[in-house]
């Protein structure tokens, strides 16, 4: 019955002028799946129309809406998933618009964060309005350089500059700002000026924290964009130099960002003389959380003979897969500390699923290891169980060795 002419009694003309599709359908199996349909065929106010315009959904979607109200079927794809969220929500098939959500949080990464943002809030689904602020504020960086933000609007704009928990330098915030103008200059078909720029922006300039930059961030970027008044990039300038401060329109603070909560699986650290090592071999484990969040890097022992300085790579696999390394170096100063070491962006992490973190140091070969290891960890709302890995060639497992700490947010 299903799009299909046989006893149809009504007719859908679907999608905007030019881009139609006529569609048949059987009042009654619609009124019984919705209640808008329902008013609409067989309430007071009724009209007997044959045919019926929605120019304001497209067509892909209403097919999708009819066909689950048919057959209870839900088959969602990335292209139309929005549209049809929309059509569900119009005419109230809680169900679907359920469904249309999951699908959305399931997807949702650093670089449809934003687009997401703009359409949760639209939609008013708050629930997925927290995941998408769970994603900007954890990996706020890929969020703003993605070609999603430069798509969203300006009360969108608005209330991510005014996020308090943004984990990023405030440079990037502006050097974004200004991607996001230069954006909305093309689509106006605006001749992309400074001038310009800032009359897209409009007061929305004024949530960037130009103050909370350094002086030499400043002079290097905001001070030479031309996007700021001559009296405003003096009065910054001033700011920063000048004992008698001028006030200024920009938010003075620096944003809070996001505290980096610390995973430790051993109970305690120990050195011996010639037992543990590092000699440029693989120290590894397994883990796995229940529930969403970011891991954003290791913290790991040092030389237990004094300051050392080690070069280090970090690895991060899910089914033999690499989501994101780094090569970096560190200073222990020679103590049982542990010492942060980051990847380069916080990787997100699915919960009930093993990963395998790895590190591999060159470096003061005597060092500190863990003992007493736990395989499980409760850390604040985030349960960890690790488990040994087959990567791991130095002996480090659950129950000592090194990789004490996985550094996150959540």
């Amino acid at each position: 019955m299903f799009n299909n002419e046989q006893m149809a009694d009504v007719h859908f003309i679907v999608g905007p002028p030019g881009e139609t599709q006529r569609v048949p359908a059987h009042k009654y199996v619609l009124a019984v799946g919705s209640s808008v349909f329902g008013a609409m065929f067989y309430g007071d106010l009724a009209e007997g129309q044959s045919e019926i315009h929605i120019p304001d959904v497209e067509p892909a979607a209403f097919l999708i809406l009819l066909k689950y109200m048919y057959s209870d079927e839900i088959e969602l794809e990335a292209d139309t998933v929005l549209a049809t969220l929309y059509a569900a929500k119009k005419y109230i098939v809680p169900a679907l618009a359920k469904a249309c959500v999951t699908f959305l949080e399931t997807s949702l990464e650093a670089k449809n964060a934003c687009v997401l943002l703009s359409q949760s809030r639209l939609f008013e689904e708050p629930e997925l309005t927290q995941r998408c602020w769970e994603v900007i504020d954890a990996q706020t960086e890929l969020a703003l350089r993605s070609e999603g933000f430069c798509e969203i609007d300006l009360p969108t704009l608005e209330i991510i500059l005014q996020r308090e928990t943004l984990n990023m330098r405030e440079v990037v915030v502006f050097q974004a700002v200004l991607s996001w103008a230069a954006a909305v200059c093309r689509r106006q078909g605006l001749v992309v000026t400074p001038r310009n720029q800032r009359a897209v922006l409009g007061k929305a300039l004024y949530l960037v924290r130009i103050p909370s930059m350094t002086l030499q961030e400043f002079a290097d970027g905001a001070a030479q964009s031309d996007v700021l008044t001559l009296k405003e990039t003096r009065d910054v300038f001033l700011w920063f130099t000048a004992t008698n401060k001028p006030r200024l329109e920009f938010p003075l603070i620096k944003r809070a960002g996001l505290v980096p909560q610390r995973c430790h699986r051993f109970q305690s650290s120990a050195y011996r003389s010639n037992q543990w090592r590092y000699r440029g071999r693989c120290d590894s484990i397994q883990f796995a959380v229940d529930r969403r969040m970011f891991m954003a890097g290791l913290g790991l022992y040092g030389s237990s003979s004094g300051k050392a300085e080690y070069s280090v790579k970090i690895e991060l696999k899910r089914q033999g897969t690499a989501l994101a390394q780094n090569f970096t170096k560190f200073l222990s100063d020679g103590s049982s500390n542990t010492f942060p070491v980051w990847f380069e962006h916080p990787v997100q992490v699915e919960q009930d699923t093993f990963y395998t973190v790895s590190a591999v140091l060159d470096g003061n070969e005597l060092s500190y290891f863990g003992q007493e290891g736990m395989t499980e960890v409760q850390c604040g709302k985030v349960t960890f169980q690790f488990q040994c890995s087959s990567d791991s060639t130095n002996g480090t497992g659950v129950q000592g060795g090194q990789i004490p700490e996985l550094v996150f947010y959540c």
